[in-house]
């Protein structure tokens, strides 16, 4: 009514320069994603590579600073001293991905300007997994989720929670696949990873340190190799169930009532990922509408992240916004509202000095409208 002869729309506008900062298990393509969204928003870019992807990160810096002009996008490589010498700059947009006790320090210097952020960080992604899963694709890809990339992967499943009368044929089934993929002894396959280097290598041996291995445990320094590992009998205080564990380790964990496992998830941070590997639709219902996290696969492992009609990110401890497609223009956009209004006529009432039979008048029409 108090709009007529008017219009409105919603106009993206690019909120200028922004800060993306890179991890480095995945070094090109989380540093490149986001720079897409970015510049389609129509966003200038500064590109911080992770400095332990030394090779990756130099090879970002030639073809972005060789081919670009400086003031569009821009690398700069270094280490923690240039990260935290450009978190005192002020950035109209940060983006980062990686852990979560860096995010929680870049959002606290994002704060010093009110510069809003993406945090894609991660967390302990829970695996449930029922009497019905699949024992030929189901196990698979569990298998591939969990030891793709050496396990360094945000969103691989970082635990297992199995109905007690499945963990037999579970574990059976895990070790067989596993030694089908990589053969007797991984550190000889081709198509296994190591790990980024001895810092995080002795972080993970240290995990190995409780529990029952029923897969696995083999450790090489020299070589950064870790083997795929399976474990049960550990904690829920032990290092391996308190921390995300980032690497080729698998705790399994056994469950008699799905309610103690829903429980069990819920009494943690939510987590960036959550897979169901269950064909009981009413399992698969309960899990999804019980939990909280910021994605979820049912019957799939990893590749929801592919799925670029769907926005990516955390929720909680595992992250803030998302993006990925259509969302990554909306994440690096400022949605503008715009209202235009002609100056031919406009209702006298709406402005002072205010009469009772003009306030009346004004309470009619809304009564119309409502």
């Amino acid at each position: 009514m108090f709009h007529q002869l008017g219009s409105s729309w919603i106009q993206a506008d690019p909120y200028g320069v922004t800060y993306i900062i890179a991890p480095w298990n995945y070094p090109f393509q989380l540093a490149l994603s986001p720079v897409v969204g970015a510049v389609a928003a129509g966003n200038t870019c500064i590109i911080k590579p992770s400095e332990l992807s030394g090779n990756t990160a130099n090879l970002i810096e030639k073809l972005i600073n060789e081919n670009f002009e400086e003031g569009f996008l821009k690398v700069i490589v270094g280490g923690v001293n240039e990260s935290k010498a450009l978190l005192d700059q002020r950035f109209d947009y940060i983006f980062f991905t990686g852990g979560t006790e860096i995010g929680r320090y870049i959002y606290q210097q994002a704060a010093k300007f009110l510069t809003p952020v993406t945090l894609e960080l991660g967390g302990k992604s829970p695996c449930f997994v029922d009497e019905t899963f699949n024992t030929n694709w189901g196990i698979k890809r569990i298998v591939w989720g969990k030891f793709t990339n050496a396990g360094q992967t945000c969103v691989a499943p970082d635990y297992i929670l199995v109905d007690k009368k499945a963990k037999q044929k579970f574990v059976e089934l895990f070790i067989k696949t596993t030694k089908e993929f990589f053969g007797e002894n991984p550190q000889q396959s081709p198509d296994y990873g190591r790990i980024i280097n001895e810092r995080h290598f002795l972080r993970l041996a240290r995990l190995l340190e409780k529990g029952n291995v029923l897969l696995g445990g083999q450790t090489d320094i020299k070589d950064l190799y870790i083997a795929p590992t399976l474990i049960d009998g550990m904690s829920v205080d032990d290092a391996v169930m308190q921390e995300e564990i980032f690497g080729p380790i698998l705790p399994i964990i056994e469950y008699d009532k799905l309610e103690d496992a829903i429980k069990f998830v819920n009494a943690r941070n939510k987590p960036l990922a959550l897979y169901i590997f269950s064909d009981d639709k009413m399992y698969q219902e309960r899990v999804l509408n019980e939990t909280s996290s910021g994605n979820a696969s049912i019957n799939e492992c990893l590749m929801h992240v592919a799925q670029f009609e769907l926005p990516f990110g955390g929720v909680g401890e595992s992250g803030i916004g998302g993006y990925h497609g259509k969302y990554s223009f909306e994440t690096f956009s400022h949605m503008k509202g715009v209202l235009k209004k002609s100056t031919i006529s406009d209702l006298k009432q709406r402005f002072p000095p205010y009469t009772e039979s003009g306030t009346n008048l004004i309470k009619k029409l809304i009564s119309w409208f409502l």
